[in-house]
C-alpha cells in the first residue's frame, strides 16, 4: 500500500531564515532582537564605576552643602525673597552634584541601546495594544515557557547575586570585627569603599549574564521572524509587482551599466566631444577589429565624467560637434561605427595616431 505525502505540509514549516524585507518590516514595528537588562547592568556598572572614580569629590560636593546650610543659609533672614534664593541656589548645588551621574546613566543607556539594535525611533511601540491587556492572553504568557525561562534567570542572578555579596563581607570579616575601634569617618569611608566593591563586582556579573540573555533574546528573535519557503515565494511575487520595488531595481541596473562603461573609458583611443553636451570614447584596434566601437557614451555629467577620466589616463580628446553628435544618435554602446561615418572617425583616429606618434593602418 502507497502512502500519499503532501508536500504543502513542508512549505507551511518556518524554517527558513527571514528575508531582508521581513527583518526591515519587523524593525519598523519595533520589533528587535534587544535585552532590557544590558542596559540596566551597564548603568549599574558605569554608577559605580563613577563612585570609586570620583566619590570622593561626590561626598565632598554633599559636604559643601551641609556646611553652607547651617554655616551661611541659616543665618539668612526669612523671607519670600530669601527662600526663594535659598532653594534656587540648593537646587543649582545639587544639579551640579548630580549631573555627572545623570550623564554617565544617559551614555549607558545611549550606548547599551545603539550596541544592539543600533539608530532606531519608531511610533509603532507607542500605539495601543487592546491584545496586551486581554486575560486570556496575559494567563497564556504567565503559562508560557518564555515566563518559566524569565523565572529560572531571575533565581540564577539572585543566587550569584546573594555569593557574590557573601564573599566580599566574608574576605572583609576582619575589618568589620574591627570596625566598632575606629572614628566615624574611618567607618563611613570602610563602608562606602565595601558597598562600592560589592555594587562593582554584582554589575559586572550581571553584565556578563545581560550578555548572555541578549544572544538568547537574538535566537528567539530569529526563531520568531522564521518564515516558510511559501512566505518567501509570495513576498517575491509581492515584490515583483511593487513599482518602488521596480524602479529601485531599474536605478541599481542602470547605475551598475553606467559603472561597467565608466571602466572601459581608459581603453579608448579618442575621446570625441561636443564639447560640453556629448562624449564617445572611441576603441580601435587594427589587428582584432573590423571597425572602431564606441565603448562609452553620455550626455551632460556623464560626458564631463568620461572627459575626466580620460584626460586622468592622458587620453586624447577631439572637439567635433557635427560627428559627437551623429555618433551619439547612431550608435549604442558597444556596437561598431557605420560605413557612413568611416571616413569621419577615420579622420579622427588618424589625427590623434599622428600627434602621439603612432601608425596603424586604417580602413579607407
Amino acid at each position: 500500500m502507497l502512502l500519499r505525502l503532501d508536500l504543502q505540509l513542508f512549505a507551511d514549516e518556518k524554517t527558513e531564515k527571514a528575508t531582508p524585507n521581513k527583518r526591515r518590516e519587523t524593525r519598523k514595528k519595533g520589533q528587535v532582537a534587544k535585552s532590557q537588562e544590558i542596559s540596566a547592568s551597564l548603568t549599574l556598572l558605569l554608577t559605580f564605576a563613577f563612585l570609586l572614580i570620583g566619590g570622593k569629590s561626590f561626598i565632598e560636593g554633599c559636604l559643601n552643602i551641609y556646611r553652607h546650610s547651617f554655616q551661611e543659609y541659616l543665618l539668612w533672614d526669612l523671607s519670600i525673597k530669601s527662600t526663594q534664593l535659598l532653594f534656587n541656589q540648593l537646587l543649582l548645588d545639587s544639579a551640579k552634584l548630580l549631573a555627572p551621574i545623570f550623564m554617565v546613566v544617559l551614555v549607558a543607556g545611549l550606548v547599551s541601546n545603539y550596541a544592539q539594535v543600533g539608530f532606531m525611533f519608531n511610533t509603532e511601540s507607542l500605539k495601543m495594544n487592546l491584545g496586551k491587556i486581554n486575560p486570556i492572553e496575559g494567563a497564556k504568557n504567565i503559562l508560557s515557557m518564555r515566563s518559566l525561562v524569565e523565572l529560572l534567570k531571575s533565581i540564577f542572578k539572585i543566587s550569584v547575586t546573594s555569593i557574590i555579596v557573601f564573599i566580599v563581607i566574608w574576605n572583609s570579616k576582619s575589618e568589620l570585627f574591627l570596625l566598632g575601634e575606629k572614628n566615624i569617618w574611618d567607618a563611613a569611608r570602610f563602608i562606602g569603599t565595601l558597598i562600592i566593591k560589592i555594587g562593582l563586582y554584582v554589575s559586572a556579573s550581571l553584565f556578563v549574564m545581560a550578555i548572555a540573555d541578549f544572544m538568547y533574546q537574538k535566537f528567539e528573535f530569529e526563531k520568531k521572524i522564521r518564515m516558510s519557503k511559501q512566505d518567501i515565494k509570495d513576498e517575491y511575487k509581492k515584490m515583483e509587482g511593487d513599482p518602488h520595488i521596480k524602479g529601485q531595481r531599474r536605478a541599481k541596473q542602470k547605475q551598475m551599466a553606467m559603472n561597467r562603461m565608466i571602466a572601459e573609458v581608459p581603453k579608448a583611443d579618442v575621446v570625441i566631444t561636443n564639447p560640453t553636451h556629448f562624449a564617445l570614447a572611441i576603441r580601435y584596434d587594427v589587428i582584432t577589429m573590423e571597425a572602431p566601437q564606441v565603448i562609452a557614451k553620455g550626455q551632460d555629467h556623464i560626458a564631463l565624467k568620461i572627459k575626466e577620466i580620460a584626460k586622468e589616463h592622458k587620453i586624447m580628446t577631439v572637439e567635433n560637434k557635427p560627428l559627437a553628435r551623429a555618433l551619439f544618435a547612431a550608435v549604442e554602446i558597444g556596437e561598431t561605427i557605420p560605413e557612413d561615418m568611416f571616413n569621419a572617425v577615420g579622420e579622427v583616429l588618424a589625427y590623434v595616431y599622428f600627434q602621439e606618434g603612432r601608425y596603424k593602418g586604417m580602413m579607407a
